[in-house]
């Protein structure tokens, strides 16, 4: 590469870094809002907040890099033509497609950075993110180990602990059952402790009493126990996933013939053959919309009114993309004998790229000019 595209490459990789830092911490933010609030309010510590963070960031990142490609190449392009470097070089006899050589580097770099987050990041952290959901879910002492708090466990359940001593020992307990209908148990404990057997939790009060009242008779009774065992199990919801997220399948294992009888049963080849073709269009794409980026705003001139026409009409034809391969997605899901589909987009892309170029190397004006006739020598 000349001195010049090196020059232009370093200016598009920074502004990517620089888009795509910021349009990941929005995304982030968003996302951290509500993680914060479920994971903090289930009595998890700010390490578990941080690792489920770190564990989303590969699919916000995929869903923002070819935004972030984009913008960086609609900002340099425009940037280059403001400080009339492209005019410089044009003047230097440097066409269109020459000068598109940098941008087109950019993209297939943008699409090998998509192509390592999408082949091999993103399933490992949402096969990761699974496990950890998985663990939290059968965690007991992190749904109920807060003390001074009324949870709600399940529905028709109310759970309070006074006090938790350094031991694990829960003071002050208090159960209501309210889940039949036609009677409520009401448990009260001096103490009470958390023992695990297996999948199975039981809660053992000490020095307590139960009230059960017959909500068909109105009659109440009371029990006083030295300890009673209480199954708390049933409290929890149980996954019922029976087999991995689509996303968290192998590139390698999505291949027809070499997916697992478990996925395999769970998902349509055509679902298998979509998400496959998806990681490799997403980063195919890349390429398109920095192409599209840079020639779009090569068909203008200079005009005192800045380009913000022709970034408006780049913009316009990435969200179209983004719709067609939405579009695309619902044939190859019935029929995966369809899968060119997917690569529609990136094509048409790349075509309207090419058509733009076409046009800044001879305008449209030149093209439809007519030959002045030659005047006849005199005689």
């Amino acid at each position: 590469m000349s001195r010049y595209d090196r020059y232009v490459l370093s200016q598009f990789l920074l502004f990517f870094g620089f888009f795509a830092l910021i349009l990941v911490a929005v995304f982030w933010i968003n996302r951290a809002v509500v993680l914060f609030d479920r994971l903090i309010g289930d009595g998890q510590s700010a390490l578990v907040f941080v690792e489920f963070s770190a564990l989303a960031l590969p699919n916000l990142i995929r869903m923002v890099l070819p935004i972030a490609v984009f913008a960086a190449a609609v900002y340099v392009t425009n940037r280059l033509q403001n400080d009339s470097e492209i005019t410089v070089m044009q003047a230097t006899g440097s066409s269109p497609w020459r000068l598109a050589r940098t941008p087109l580097v950019f993209g297939i770099l943008a699409a090998l950075m998509m192509s390592v987050l999408t082949h091999f990041l993103l399933p490992a952290a949402i096969s990761q993110l699974a496990r950890r959901e998985a663990d939290l879910a059968r965690s007991v002492s992190a749904r109920l180990l807060s003390e001074g708090t009324f949870l709600h466990p399940a529905a028709g359940v109310t759970f309070y602990i006074g006090r938790i001593d350094a031991d694990s020992t829960l003071n002050d307990v208090y159960l209501s059952d309210r889940r039949d209908p036609e009677q409520t148990v009401t448990y009260t404990a001096t103490q009470a402790f958390l023992v695990r057997d297996g999948e199975q939790a039981n809660l053992i009060m000490v020095d307590g009493m139960a009230q059960r009242q017959d909500n068909a008779h109105r009659t109440l009774s009371t029990t006083v126990f030295s300890d009673f065992s209480y199954d708390i199990s049933p409290l929890f919801e149980k996954s019922e996933t029976t087999g991995r997220n689509i996303r968290a399948i192998p590139t390698l294992e999505l291949i027809p013939g070499r997916t697992p009888a478990a996925d395999a049963e769970r998902y349509s080849a055509g679902q298998l053959t979509e998400e496959l073709h998806l990681r490799i269009s997403r980063a195919l794409v890349c390429i398109a919309v920095a192409m599209i980026g840079f020639s779009t705003l090569m068909l203008g001139g200079f005009s005192r009114f800045g380009v913000w026409r022709q970034a408006l009409l780049a913009f316009v034809i990435v969200i179209l993309l983004e719709v067609l391969r939405g579009i695309v997605s619902d044939p190859v899901l019935g029929n995966p004998k369809l899968w060119p589909l997917m690569y529609l987009p990136t094509i048409a892309g790349l075509a309207l790229a090419a058509l733009f170029l076409q046009f800044a190397s001879r305008p449209l004006s030149v093209l439809l000019r007519r030959p002045v006739p030659k005047q006849r020598e005199a005689a």
